[in-house]
């Protein structure tokens, strides 16, 4: 069954936003897994504009599902998923001034890079996943580099669905596809929402993993955390 791991960046960002400590984030991660959520992602960036490095050192021990962390693999980030050890991390090619992320690896192109942080983390018995647009020979040059995992970069999904979701998925299907048969396991991350999700995980029902924190943020400002996390747990459910 698909996961739903709960993204926790937009409540640091308004933490930030005021300074002190509300919402109080480590609170926040502990109740999204009270509520339902099957994991945590953080996704810290080198201003550290929302989360910061210190809040993952303190969420950490904390979270009792999976600990998911993102971020472009700069020294500075390798040594804080060495040093905390999650269960998962995933490599993601953001800019350090990049507002989201907006791209997936090329997975040709650096494959020597990735690769050698492929190594290096799944040494320290951390599984690995590598953002990638929908493209099958993205997915196949992560299995090359030794990833456990492709994160389906679902951007331009979620923008082509209202315009018909069968043509929206079509590559994503596609490089499903292709990662399964290299035999790599398959997250799916980015802008995905109550409108797309239930879809998305009926036409690749093998998805194992959704990280979604945008949207669920923006559907808790009028629904609440739990109800909106037990809405989102629904829509997986539906296939």
């Amino acid at each position: 069954m698909t996961r739903l791991s709960v993204n926790i960046n937009k409540i640091a960002t308004l933490r930030n936003a005021r300074g002190g400590n509300m919402p109080d984030v480590t609170k926040a991660a502990l109740d999204c897994e009270r509520f339902g959520a099957e994991g945590i992602t953080v996704h810290p960036r080198p201003d550290e504009r929302h989360i910061r490095y210190s809040d993952v050192r303190i969420i950490r021990p904390l979270v009792t599902t999976e600990f998911n962390i993102e971020g472009n693999p700069i020294p500075s980030f390798v040594d804080l998923v060495n040093e905390v050890v999650p269960d998962q991390v995933t490599l993601v090619p953001d800019a350090h001034d990049a507002i989201t992320s907006n791209a997936g690896w090329d997975t040709l192109k650096n494959r020597d890079f990735l690769t050698d942080i492929c190594k290096e983390f799944k040494a320290h018995g951390i599984r690995t996943s590598i953002f990638v647009d929908p493209d099958p020979r993205m997915a196949e040059g992560a299995a090359v580099c030794g990833a456990d995992r492709v994160e389906l970069y679902t951007a331009d999904y979620a923008a082509e669905y209202p315009l018909g979701r069968e043509a929206a998925i079509a590559r994503y299907l596609e490089t499903a596809k292709a990662a399964r048969d290299c035999g790599l396991g398959l997250n799916a991350g980015h802008d995905l929402s109550l409108e797309n999700l239930a879809y998305f995980v009926e036409v690749i029902p093998w998805t194992d993993e959704v990280s979604i924190g945008h949207a669920i943020i923006c559907d808790a400002l009028y629904m609440g955390l739990e109800r909106t996390i037990a809405a989102y747990l629904a829509e997986i459910r539906k296939k």
